[in-house]
């Protein structure tokens, strides 16, 4: 008897081992991998509803015609196996490959008057196969998400860069056109606002965040692309965006930093961040910034005083109307899964093309 007792405890605690390590991942991304395989849920018993068969049918008779009449589906929100889909789910399988761009002058002024043959481009090291198109994009709709550092660590300086983003909203939304959304994120990502082309609302989305609690950048970089900038009008030609208003430092992230760029990457989302820190000298946050903002195509902007912050919103503003965009069949392209480079440079050496670095391709 006792060892019948010491064998049922051992089962019980390893049948509550999955659900008690999914229960601890956070609302906000925090799994990449894909949760281990686990057996199929029983089949459901017949039951009444709307749609069971008359009285004195055969039981038998109903789960098969559910099963017909229902394609297989992700496990039911609240169960052990709900988990974060694969990376692939947002990749779509096609060789052509789209990339938005900007081109600057020695003065950093932006290029607006280039054509196609002013541009070499590079994939995996090739020429591409064919060029599908290329267009100058000054009014494509913007789908732009704020991402805003509501940690301890700016409370100091929070109120300014609210009213600073709430202008931001404003001069570049316009509306049945573009959208964007608000998201805070401490140790937690909170959506405050999601996709809308009210600046009132968005304004309100900003004013209701309140600042405390660690940094999970990552987290929330992971999040917005995959849960939100990932699904948005995927049959629409857009231009994603992220605007990160933070000092950089992450504490508290499930995710690595290379696995937030992955999944930005994915989403064909160009990161542009704001610094918080407005001290003289290299901060720690400072370097993990540029990493994510020049790996997605985007700019990082490092403010001497925290009046900086509005016109560095204004000038991520005027970028986002002023880039090219190019969609091309790559050379020798397969669909294994992996990282290809992506180079865009101009002829005339005196110009400076700032891109994405690479793509995902699709995997088989």
């Amino acid at each position: 008897m006792k060892v019948f007792r010491i064998f049922l405890l051992l089962t019980v605690a390893a049948l509550a081992a999955p659900a008690l390590a999914q229960n601890e991942l956070p609302s906000a991304p925090s799994a990449v991998k894909d949760p281990p395989p686990t057996p199929p849920p029983p089949a459901p018993q017949p039951g009444p509803s709307k749609n069971s068969a008359p009285a004195g049918s055969k039981p038998e008779a109903q789960p098969a015609s559910k099963d017909a009449a229902s394609p297989p589906a992700a496990p039911a929100s609240g169960t052990k196996n709900e988990g974060p889909p694969p990376l692939e789910t947002i990749v779509k399988r096609v060789d052509e490959v789209n990339v938005v761009f900007t081109v600057t002058d020695k003065r950093k002024r932006f290029v607006k008057n280039l054509s196609e043959f002013d541009f070499k481009v590079l994939d995996d090291g090739r020429p591409p196969q064919t060029v599908v198109h290329f267009r100058r994009e000054t009014g494509l709709p913007l789908r732009v998400a704020l991402l805003v550092d509501a940690s301890s660590s700016i409370r100091e300086r929070f109120k300014f860069e609210q009213e600073a983003a709430i202008e931001f909203f404003s001069q570049i939304v316009r509306p049945k056109f573009d959208k964007a959304m608000v998201v805070g994120f401490d140790s937690t990502s909170e959506v405050t606002q999601d996709f809308t082309d009210q600046t009132e609302l968005l304004g309100n989305g900003v004013q209701m965040l309140r600042p405390g609690g660690g940094t999970a950048l990552y987290d929330a970089l992971y999040f917005a692309c995959r849960d939100k900038l990932a699904k948005i009008d995927t049959g629409l030609t857009v231009r994603r965006a992220i605007v990160v208003l933070s000092d950089g430092v992450d504490n508290q992230s499930h995710v690595t930093r290379e696995e937030a760029i992955e999944m930005a990457l994915r989403a064909e989302v160009v990161v542009y961040a704001i610094s918080t820190n407005i001290s003289s000298g290299a901060r720690p946050g400072d370097k993990e910034l540029e990493r994510i903002a020049e790996a997605t195509g985007g700019r990082v902007f490092f403010p001497f005083h925290i009046e900086d912050v509005a016109n560095y919103f204004s000038e991520i503003q005027d970028e986002l109307r002023s880039q090219y965009a190019i969609a091309y069949k790559p050379s020798a392209f397969a669909f294994d899964g992996r990282f290809r480079t992506i180079d865009i440079s101009t002829l005339d050496k005196k110009f400076k093309v700032r891109s994405r670095k690479g793509y995902y391709a699709p995997a088989q």
